[in-house]
């Protein structure tokens, strides 16, 4: 006999944190296929497989998580695929499309939620890198970058524009060497990045290993700052 998988079919409809916070993964890793016989689905696909349990689980789901490994590639990709006609008409109605990778636009996120909408897309198209500048000199600085990636120029130009109402400012849009877009926060825009999407927060709905890279550099400032004393 199959299976009956189950899923709550609501979960688009209302806004809370979870589901802000799935909207912005889904956003950044996410896709939606209609088969030949008129199937529709959802799906995320990434190689964290802990964090995909985690939005199986605020979904309400007991869909099986598949896993593959491509040829000459180290890592092992998951995948969540949840078939629902109405999940992905919600979907729709929100902005996404099946073919949303340059079409990509920004949800009309309450402001409420929209630290989670943004940490979503983050762990899903976003990157957080800690190192030294000005290597060769005598006092190289230690610094931390945080950059969103995306193919679609105007999402991220509105990501950078709705930050600023958060007092995050001086995001820049830059071009890749592929086909796709940057947004780019130094030092300053990346603290307060940090301190946006991560202070306060109660849910378990994070890639740890970036928030991490945060940690470490923050620990090494303070650090720094009480052998300066």
């Amino acid at each position: 006999m199959p299976i009956y998988k189950e899923v709550n079919k609501k979960f688009f409809k209302k806004w809370n944190p979870e589901m802000a916070y799935v909207l912005g993964f889904f956003a950044a890793d996410g896709y939606i296929t209609i088969n030949k016989r008129g199937g529709h689905f959802w799906s995320i696909q990434i190689t964290d497989e802990d964090l995909l349990n985690n939005i199986r689980r605020v979904i309400r789901s007991n869909h099986k998580i598949s896993s593959r490994k491509k040829i000459g590639n180290k890592k092992i990709s998951y995948r969540l695929q949840i078939g629902s006609m109405e999940m992905c008409e919600d979907l729709s109605q929100l902005g996404f499309s099946e073919r949303k990778t340059k079409n990509l636009s920004i949800p009309n996120v309450p402001e409420k939620y929209f630290k989670d909408f943004v940490r979503g897309y983050f762990d899903g198209d976003g990157n957080v890198w800690v190192g030294y500048t000005h290597k060769k000199s005598k006092n190289p600085l230690n610094v931390v970058r945080t950059v969103f990636t995306s193919c679609a120029l105007e999402f991220l130009s509105t990501l950078g524009k709705r930050l600023e109402k958060f007092s995050i400012y001086k995001g820049v849009v830059s071009k890749g060497k592929g086909n796709y877009y940057r947004l780019t926060y130094s030092v300053h825009g990346s603290l307060k990045l940090y301190d946006f999407m991560y202070n306060g927060l109660k849910s378990d709905l994070f890639l740890n290993r970036k928030k991490m890279v945060f940690d470490r550099f923050i620990e090494s400032r303070r650090v720094a700052a009480v052998a300066q004393r």
